[in-house]
């Protein structure tokens, strides 16, 4: 076996899993999320031997999620709702079903941004560059999903004057 493939599969051993967990939060679907993982390593895979060599090839490879899933979201141009979330992928995050379930009610492109900007914790120029949108738009997205979830909650909670 050549050895770029043995670099190639043991990246892939040791970051499936984060890859895997980036995924889900992107789409709040554990299969889209296998899907999305899939994707992105079949196109790492052909330009391993010249990413490799990179700084950041687990960037390269959330960059090529982050896209797809903009992508995806473009052809579909509806959500796919459905009543439950999906399990956290540790058991750590068991707290985390609320926010997990706010997100998936999001449109993905505003979802996108708001993991890429607080989970990934990325400026807004690099969300554009991950996302192929402008800076402006990064942030018209951010404002909007982050009202909407300040009304969602308000209204979760049956009150208006105490936030």
């Amino acid at each position: 076996m050549r050895p770029w493939k043995v670099e190639f599969e043991e990246f892939v051993r040791a970051r499936s899993h984060a890859l895997l967990r980036y995924g889900l939060v992107l789409t709040g679907s554990a299969d889209d999320a296998a899907d999305l993982v899939q994707e992105a390593l079949l196109k790492l895979n052909s330009s391993w031997r010249r990413v490799r060599n990179k700084d950041d090839p687990e960037g390269y490879v959330r960059t090529i999620m982050a896209r797809q899933h903009v992508s995806w979201w473009r052809r579909r141009r509806r959500e796919h709702l459905t009543p439950e979330v999906p399990s956290p992928v540790h058991q750590d995050e068991h707290e985390l079903g609320e926010i997990w379930q706010r997100l998936r009610a999001l449109p993905a492109r505003q979802r996108a941004v708001l993991v890429l900007r607080y989970y990934e914790d990325l400026a807004d120029e690099e969300i554009a560059a991950r996302l192929g949108i402008s800076q402006v738009t990064v942030r018209s997205q951010a404002s909007r999903a982050l009202a909407t979830l300040r009304v969602r909650t308000m209204h979760s909670r049956g009150g208006g004057d105490d936030i």
